[in-house]
């Protein structure tokens, strides 16, 4: 588990976190991205809008392997949001306005995503099945 501040210059931890990782799981680079991607978005948004960068609160990375897969779980100490009432980014209404763009990446690059614990815990999945022995 990685826990860091709720300072964004932490989330430069991220990559040498997934590099570590990928010892072990030999990541496709695409996949790498995918993951890289996601995450940074997720800890982002944790930060910035869970955290409300209060340098106090942390923001929290579990990873586990599961179905052939990674699973990567998000915390933040925030008061949490409703994932269901983000705006759609690729609405015309919205394509120059009001955010949902980090939520929209996750959802596009990994292959599962469920929001948890009042939308304080994003967890993402990740297939690895073809790259995995």
């Amino acid at each position: 588990m990685l826990s860091i501040s709720s300072n964004p210059n932490n989330i430069l931890e991220l990559e040498s976190y997934l590099k570590k990782l990928d010892f072990d799981y030999s990541f496709e680079s695409e996949k790498f991205a995918d993951i890289l991607i996601s995450l940074t978005e997720a800890v982002n948004n944790a930060i910035i809008h869970g955290n409300q960068g209060d340098e106090s609160k942390f923001v929290h990375i579990h990873v586990s392997e599961i179905r052939n897969g990674i699973s990567f779980c998000v915390t933040d100490e925030g008061r949490g949001f409703n994932p269901g009432r983000v705006p759609d980014p690729t609405s015309a209404d919205n394509i120059e306005c009001c955010g949902g763009r980090g939520v929209f990446i996750m959802k596009a690059l990994s292959d599962d995503i469920t929001f948890a614990d009042n939308g304080r815990t994003v967890e993402m999945y990740f297939n690895l099945k073809n790259q995995m022995a």
